[in-house]
């Protein structure tokens, strides 16, 4: 929903600070005539976590009561009014409203109805938010009533020179002035002879003024309604302007507005701005203020678990909602789509089990599984509480025919889900019904149906061939709503659920008139020479433009307004299987890259799109193109539409298929648009299809769906509808049940889309082709009405079949936002029933519910079938399709050896894995460097004592001075200008036998000896026959009698933590010797951590001795010293550049100079340091 009510506090906070600060749209601006009243606003925040605890809550009350004394120190001072500010209408008839009195008097008004339940007509919610403002007292003839809210043709100011409390029937009474999209405010003198007629001739002029910064603040800030009732205008007096009150304010803002408007709403609500004394925020926002906030209406807060699955739908760009109707039901669902999800809930309504309706939700935009399995566990935890009802309960996991969503894959998620709630859902006596299409949905239903006959809980699974919501009543009533709705086959004996019957092999395929036998036909256009490969398109020239009443034929093209290769890959697919001669898709427009051409696939052949940076250019070079399919984002959609305007002579037809459009900007594009003669689909819509000819985008999905809804070949049905999920399935319902679509339009389900549903109809009806109309609408919105008069007075002459989708809304007590922007009711003719009964009373074909629509569809054509209107035509063959490799490998078809193995690191999921441990477990757990380098080092966790026996190697081994070679490299590449990786990789490259190597040649030497069984003399001696220094003995400085710190440390963690050393022991035994040879023959540090380590190896008990051996011969100390020196190098490095050190050159008299010896008079003095007697020949 994108118009959503906000507080009366924050609607007066947005008018204080903006009212005089708006841009202005009079024609010319002037000082204000009028002065607004001082912010004086306090808001009372009840905790309503603490209800459960009596003592707390009043305590947590009377804390912010005795604040708000000190931060707006008026309350002491005023008469004051106090309400609740919960979006709750008539407070005054409702006792909800208290007037003049003191803040001790106001204080307990509060205090006794905070936290406390109440009934509004049938919704019952918690006080928890209130509003105290001083009291204003007037003349009763100073009250008016102004109100000023958005339509499609604009936004209509409503005024009468009559407010207050018994203002009556406001459409009646109101004088009306329409301020048309695109259009300027009107002048004074319209203002006051339109709207102020019964206004003193006195206040007019102060009236105009309020009413033009009113409207300008309204379009500035993107509101969508803002009702002042009553607003009082005291009368001017000598000396003084009238000062202007809103009394009770009700607003609505466009919250998909936010990216532009947020930063003005934000400012306004910021603590220096609305009047708190000594007002100062430590807390950082975004903006120069907290952002807004839009509450719930009232009596629907939010649950625990509402909340959660609120939070994970903010994480990610799939849509996950879930509200809670009735704990207690017994009918819980889990949809997929949300068109799905209402049609769903209808049919349950329907049924007359409204009341037993648990939740109301709806998951899709391809949720990753672990998305859809905290989704679903969230569900099936609410669904389990409690006590067992004796009757059981019944879910439906439901959905329509996906578009790219693996049904498979987020099965996985509700399967895990399900599993872990087994005994719950037993205990429960849980019916589980499920219905679902898309890709690879065989395999998800397959997964569903074995997991029912593993789990011990009933399930039963449906796919496509059964109507999207036959499964409820099946579930609820043990029969469908119409016999011949499921399959057509219970004659043959079958259980009337096709898919579960073909699983177990108890029914063959149905035939019929309607299903024919797909015939593949061989590909034959498969180059066998690469140099094949590539297909060319000759440049098609500029021909006669189609009729308006066809935009898309099998000769249309278009341009892609934006990076969209799936989208694109989809249309040339679409188009090689409708065999036209070229792709639809001519051009791509991508402003932010550089020109040049993306390779796509054609059949299996591939073909170049170009790719332009300005739209200019490719409309220039492409001028048969009369359709753009605009991809571009919500924030620069606007401008990016307007842009294509200006090429309205060769464009026609623009689909934007961006959502969360704001409306205003969307009403002034749809007007340009009209005013230009260019058809416009959408905002948020998915596009439409011309079987055979043309598709937009991603409408129709994948392959697969095209295939079986027979969309390669045109039918005789036009259809128009709101929902693009919904779409899918009509396209079904329609191959089943007619000889299938002509054309299928998607508007969108924002609330001003750019056409709308008799704009297509009214096509449909100009053209020949197209025999049959089909309408599907929904709850919000007027626009079916225009389709009704047009039925009525003969416009529209062919059959309409239709549709209105959201009966379910009347049982709610609660506003519901439904999963469209504009699928909500604002009078009685916009409810989903209304529409139904006033397009059945005109004419037009309407089912009683929506699951017997096949049934008016197949009745309908065959009626036209009869009167000849259709000649059903025979099946043309299919291509071959061609998959991609990718979704191929998904659907498991192919397998191709990995070029790469990793064991150590899994960055596919939800979360990162370090060997199996999820990233959040390293932190919660605490394992530090040391757990980290077990984990990717060795794949498993070791023990904590070796964890920190790695971190102490690394910080013993981080640096040993400037002097040794690889810091004195490190240095000498910083100071000649290198960058840090360049500085450190000359250090690193130092790394080897005769520094930092002794570490690898130690262990192997001491490991050597000891398990050939030498003893410490045998092996010392061995190496002195042999020539040989041992590895890790001796020490430059360091003696026995002056020993390495270092290597102390070492030995006294090692021999305290360690299980048994008997490597280390050997070491230190061999020091015995070496040290009463030469006190400075010690075990050194790299020998001390060499024979340490492989004791870790052998006697931790982590590993086998195999692997402990591999271990040191793959070179995994030196791992240790090159990660700990790494430390080291990159101190040096900052600390180089941090002192600014120059090109470093090291000085002549540290080198000899060996040269051959010249005529010793001719040389320098100051270059000979030595010399070489050469003797002369």
């Amino acid at each position: 929903m994108s118009a959503k009510p906000i507080r009366e506090y924050d609607g007066k906070l947005l008018l204080a600070y903006h009212l005089l600060r708006s841009p202005y749209l009079g024609k010319e601006q002037s000082p204000s005539l009028f002065t607004p009243a001082a912010t004086k606003l306090a808001q009372v925040n009840v905790n309503t976590s603490l209800l459960h605890d009596e003592p707390a809550f009043k305590a947590a009350l009377k804390q912010q009561l005795d604040a708000l004394e000190q931060t707006h120190p008026w309350l002491l001072t005023d008469k004051l009014v106090a309400k609740p500010d919960q979006l709750i209408k008539r407070r005054g008839k409702h006792g909800l409203l208290t007037l003049n009195k003191t803040w001790p008097e106001a204080r307990q008004w509060i205090e006794e109805r905070a936290g406390k339940d109440i009934q509004i007509e049938r919704t019952t919610g918690v006080l928890k938010t209130f509003l105290v403002e001083p009291f204003a007292p007037h003349p009763q003839n100073t009250e008016y009533y102004i109100c000023i809210n958005s339509v499609r043709e604009g936004d209509y100011i409503l005024f009468t020179h009559e407010g207050g409390i018994d203002i009556g029937d406001v459409d009646a009474k109101a004088l009306k002035l329409l301020i048309k999209v695109n259009e300027d405010i009107p002048t004074p003198e319209v203002i006051k002879s339109t709207l102020l007629k019964d206004v003193p001739e006195f206040k007019q002029d102060v009236l105009v003024d309020f009413i033009t910064r009113l409207y300008s603040l309204y379009v500035d800030l993107h509101f969508t309604y803002l009702e002042i009732n009553p607003l009082v205008v005291t009368d001017p007096s000598e000396g003084q302007t009238p000062q202007v009150m809103y009394l009770d304010l009700a607003a609505k803002l466009d919250q998909t507005a936010e990216f532009e408007a947020g930063p003005k709403w934000a400012v306004a609500r910021a603590p220096q701005h609305i009047g708190i004394a000594g007002a100062a925020s430590n807390q950082q926002n975004i903006d120069q203020g907290p952002p807004m906030e839009f509450p719930a209406p009232f009596g629907r807060e939010l649950t625990r678990e509402e909340a959660y699955i609120q939070e994970l739908d903010g994480k990610t760009g799939a849509s996950l909602k879930l509200t809670i109707l009735n704990r207690e039901g017994r009918v819980w669902t889990m949809v997929a789509g949300g068109g799905a999800s209402v049609v769903y809930s209808d049919a349950i309504a329907a049924l007359g089990f409204a009341d037993e309706l648990a939740n109301y939700g709806e998951y899709s935009g391809a949720p990753t599984e672990t998305q859809t399995y905290e989704y679903a566990k969230t569900i099936l935890d609410l669904m389990t509480r409690g006590d067992a009802h004796p009757q059981g309960k019944i879910l439906f996991i439901g959905g329509g025919i996906a578009n790219f969503t693996n049904v498979a894959t987020t099965f996985k998620g509700i399967i895990r889900a399900l599993t872990e709630f087994k005994q719950s859902l037993i205990n429960h006596k849980v019916r589980i019904f499920i219905r679902r299409g898309g890709p690879n949905y065989q395999e998800g239903l397959r997964a569903m149906r074995q997991l029912g006959e593993t789990l011990g809980v009933e399930i039963q699974v449906f796919g496509p061939e059964t109507h999207i919501t036959e499964i409820v009543p099946l579930a609820l009533v043990g029969k469908p709503s119409d016999p011949s709705a499921l399959t057509g086959n219970q004659a043959s004996g079958s259980s009337g659920n096709l898919f579960q019957d073909q699983i177990l092999g108890t029914s063959a395929t149905p035939s019929g008139v309607n299903s024919p036998k797909l015939t593949v036909v061989e590909d034959n256009g498969t180059p066998s020479n690469p140099n094949e490969r590539m297909t060319y398109f000759p440049e098609t020239a500029s021909e006669e433009k189609p009729e308006w009443f066809r935009p898309f034929t099998a000769k249309t093209r278009a341009l892609v307004y934006g990076m969209q290769p799936r989208a694109v890959q989809g249309m040339l697919d679409f188009d090689f299987m409708c065999k036209r001669d070229t792709p639809s898709v001519a051009a791509m427009v991508y402003p932010f890259g550089g020109s040049h051409v993306q390779k796509f696939y054609w059949g299996t052949k591939e073909t170049l799109i170009p790719v332009f940076t300005s739209l200019k250019e490719a409309v220039e070079k492409f001028p048969e193109v009369d359709v753009v399919v605009n991809f571009a984002s919500c924030r620069s959609v606007y401008d990016s539409t307007r842009e294509i305007f200006t090429f309205s002579n060769q464009i026609k037809t623009i689909a934007i298929i961006a959502e969360g459009v704001p409306e205003r900007r969307a009403r002034q594009l749809l007007h340009e648009a009209e005013q230009r003669k260019v058809l416009v689909i959408g905002p948020a819509t998915v596009g439409g299809i011309k079987p055979g000819c043309f598709k937009i985008g991603n409408t129709g999905g994948m392959m697969d769906n095209i295939v079986s809804s027979k969309l390669y070949r045109t039918g005789s049905v036009g259809y128009v509808s709101k929902s693009g999920g919904m779409s899918n399935e009509l396209n079904n319902i329609v191959s089943r049940t007619t000889d299938g679509v002509y054309e299928g339009v998607a508007i969108g389900g924002d609330r001003y889309p750019g056409s709308t549903f008799i704009d297509h109809l009214l096509r449909y009806e100009q053209d020949p082709n197209c025999k049959m109309l089909v309408l599907l609408g929904e709850v919000g919105g007027v626009e079916e009405y225009r389709v009704i008069e047009a039925v009525r007075n003969g416009t529209i002459k062919k059959p309409v079949v239709a549709w209105c989708i959201g009966t379910c809304a009347k049982m709610f007590t609660t506003d519901v936002q439904f999963g469209h922007a504009g699928a909500m009711a604002n009078s009685d003719l916009e409810t989903a029933d209304a529409k139904n009964k006033a397009m059945r009373a005109a004419g037009i074909i309407v089912p009683e519910t929506f699951e017997k629509m096949p049934s008016a569809l197949a009745e309908t054509y065959q009626k036209l079938v009869k009167e000849g209107i259709i000649v059903p035509q025979a099946e043309p063959e299919i291509p071959k399709i061609p998959i991609d490799y990718s979704w191929a490998q998904e659907l498991g078809l192919v397998r191709k050896p990995a070029s790469f193995v990793s064991t150590i690191v899994d960055d596919r999921g939800q979360e990162l894995l370090y060997a199996g441990m999820r990233i959040t477990d390293v932190f919660k757990e605490n394992i530090g460097i040391g757990g980290v380098l077990s984990l990717l080092w060795f794949k498993r966790r070791l023990p904590d004592y070796a964890c920190r026996f790695i971190e102490m190697v690394l910080m013993l081994t981080a640096d040993h001075g400037p002097a040794v070679s690889g810091a004195m490299n490190t240095i000498i590449t910083t100071r000649a200008g290198k960058d840090l990786i360049s500085s450190l990789v000359s250090g690193l490259l130092t790394i080897g036998e005769r520094f930092g190597g002794a570490l690898d040649g130690a262990a192997t030497s001491f490991t050597k000896a000891y398990d050939s069984g030498l003893s410490p003399r045998e092996f010392v001696t061995s190496m002195r026959k042999a020539n040989k220094l041992i590895p890790g003995i001796g020490h430059k400085i360091k003696s026995r009698t002056n020993p390495d710190m270092r290597v102390e440390l070492v030995k006294s963690y090692v021999k305290k933590h360690f299980p048994s050393t008997p490597i280390l022991d050997y070491a230190l035994k061999v020091e015995e010797i070496t040290t009463s040879k030469k006190d400075n023959l010690i075990l050194n540090v790299d020998g001390c951590i060499a024979v340490s380590f492989v004791d870790l190896l052998r006697e931790s008990g982590a590993f086998t001795r195999e692997e402990g051996e591999e271990y040191m011969r793959i070179g995994t100390l030196n791992g240790l010293f090159v990660l700990g020196r790494s430390l080291g190098f990159i101190g040096h490095h900052l600390d180089q550049k941090r002192l600014k050190q120059g090109l470093y050159r090291h000085p002549w008299d540290d080198i000899s100079y060996l040269l051959p010896s010249l005529d010793p008079e001719t040389l320098d003095p100051r270059r000979v340091t030595a010399r070489v007697n050469v003797q002369q020949k």
